[in-house]
């Protein structure tokens, strides 16, 4: 899974896909995300394959479980109470596979993943990239997925913590 990351796979201290349960206390973000993976009763992710290559990776795990959405103001104003909620918090393509539906396929996978462990909705807080300023937008700013994916998916805007952040839901 580590090529899923490609440059940062080397970076231990990089996000890690941390960013919604804490950063590591030892800098270690790499293997926090290692211990989460291996000690999960139910996946915390998907990883898309090319052949045999792991070409990217998404974690989508309950909202209940992620102490950065549930403490998050903005994201609190909008969200329901709702205990079987999942997340998708972060989506990681290899370059080379942008721009060929390889986040739209692990965004199918993970609502496909929750529904099968009883969710009772999927929800994500992707980009509308339409709402941005800049031209150009790197990969790194759509790691939370893009609102045209989410709307590919059929998922439903129910509110936005910016005019570029919409907050979406699939209920299940």
């Amino acid at each position: 899974m580590v090529a899923c990351f490609g440059r940062r796979g080397n970076d231990p201290a990089w996000c890690w896909c941390q960013r919604f349960i804490g950063a590591s206390p030892d800098g270690d973000n790499r293997a926090a995300l290692h211990r989460q993976i291996t000690a999960a009763e139910v996946p915390v992710g998907l990883v898309a394959l090319a052949g045999q290559h792991p070409v990217a990776w998404t974690r989508v795990e309950p909202r209940s479980q992620l102490p950065g959405v549930l403490s998050n103001r903005a994201l609190r104003r909008i969200l329901a109470d709702d205990p079987g909620a999942w997340w998708v918090t972060c989506f990681v393509v290899d370059a080379r596979y942008r721009g060929h539906g390889v986040g739209q396929a692990l965004l199918t996978g993970a609502v496909s993943h929750a529904r099968n462990h009883g969710a009772s909705a999927v929800e994500g807080h992707p980009v509308d990239v339409d709402r941005l300023a800049a031209p150009k937008v790197g990969g790194s700013a759509l790691f939370t997925g893009t609102l045209a994916m989410f709307v590919n998916a059929g998922f439903t805007e129910i509110g936005r913590t910016f005019p570029s952040r919409p907050v979406m839901r699939l209920r299940l």
